[in-house]
């Protein structure tokens, strides 16, 4: 095995599929920097260990967090991800493809599965994905449809537990128009509450569109600034403060904070930590969210999705010679839901 986690391609049969190629088309980067660190390669195909299982990526989603590989921040982050420059040079979270291999450990999938979850490397033909990690693809879902759920939708399921949302709360999400926006409006009307989203000008139709019962124009508003209060805010966009946050709440309501950009160029959750250490003393709620790559969350918002109580908002596809432009209309808040790379 070298360096790059491959292994000579002849060991493809002892994992319960055969490969008909030696190298892939990928999305690689050999430094931190903003979109033009991205460029097509040909490298060699992955092979999955005992627990993992080898997938032809049809589609692979795009969301912030990959972003933030690919810049190398917070800068804290390098320390798990490589400090000069990116110990994974292919970029890639979210994926839905087919089983073309699996290790030998495996049990839960077979070669030809149509699934869906979290991967590593998924900027390419061919990307390896833990088998906890994957479930089946939901069948009213096409890949790039189902490309872009893993991360955002697993985000704002686990923001909303923990958020403990019920049946006829009052609940704001801020970057409703986003990636694990979109999700958070959409599964807190599906779980009964009343749901007010937070967007720009050009996003209001599709907050509306999305279910929830009223929508603010952060630069024409400030949610803060009505009579309402809430029971519950997800908080997935513009870094409000905490002062701001808590005066939208209930006395004794509760803030999720998800996360946001510009919060720090050395931790990034500047914000978070506040709220975890202020939570104690007051009334309010204030909690932060790691977010975790599990396929449980995966199989529990099957339902959601198959029912078309929750659909991912698929904005725009990329072809993969193209995922520098695709990262550039995300950094520059274009996007109205979520952005698939099609392989």
């Amino acid at each position: 095995m070298n360096g790059e986690g491959q292994v000579p391609p002849q060991a493809s049969e002892a994992t319960g599929g055969t490969v008909p190629q030696t190298t892939m088309r990928a999305v690689t980067q050999d430094r931190y920097g903003d979109a033009e660190v991205l460029h097509s390669a040909d490298i060699p195909v992955p092979v999955p260990r005992d627990n993992e299982v080898l997938v032809r990526v049809h589609a692979a989603g795009l969301d912030r967090g990959t972003w933030h590989l690919m810049t190398g921040t917070p800068l804290l982050a390098r320390l798990a991800v490589g400090l000069r420059r990116p110990r994974n040079p292919v970029p890639g979270i979210d994926l839905a493809g087919t089983v073309a291999a699996v290790g030998a450990a495996i049990t839960r999938f077979a070669v030809g599965d149509a699934v869906y979850g979290f991967g590593r490397a998924t900027f390419a033909e061919y990307a390896v994905a833990k088998e906890d990690r994957l479930a089946l693809k939901p069948a009213s879902l096409d890949f790039r449809q189902a490309a872009v759920v893993p991360v955002s939708g697993a985000t704002a399921l686990q923001a909303l537990r923990l958020g403990r949302v019920a049946a006829g709360q009052r609940v704001l999400v801020t970057g409703a128009s986003g990636g694990v926006g979109s999700y958070a409006v959409q599964l807190a009307k599906a779980l009964g509450a009343e749901v007010t989203g937070v967007a720009s000008t050009a996003k209001q139709d599709l907050v509306l569109a999305l279910g929830a019962e009223h929508s603010v124009d952060y630069t024409r508003q400030d949610f803060t600034e009505f009579s309402q209060r809430y029971d519950l805010i997800v908080d997935t966009g513009g870094n409000p403060s905490l002062r701001r946050l808590r005066r939208a709440l209930t006395a004794t309501g509760t803030a999720v904070v998800v996360g946001g950009e510009g919060a720090g160029k050395w931790l990034g959750m500047n914000r978070q930590f506040r709220a975890v250490a202020l939570s104690p003393f007051i009334r309010q709620r204030l909690v932060m969210l790691a977010s975790a790559q599990r396929a449980t969350d995966l199989e529990e918002l099957a339902p959601f999705l198959e029912s078309g109580a929750v659909r991912p908002h698929l904005e725009v596809s990329y072809p993969l010679e193209r995922a520098r432009a695709a990262m550039e209309h995300l950094v520059a808040g274009k996007a109205r839901g979520k952005i698939a790379i099609t392989i």
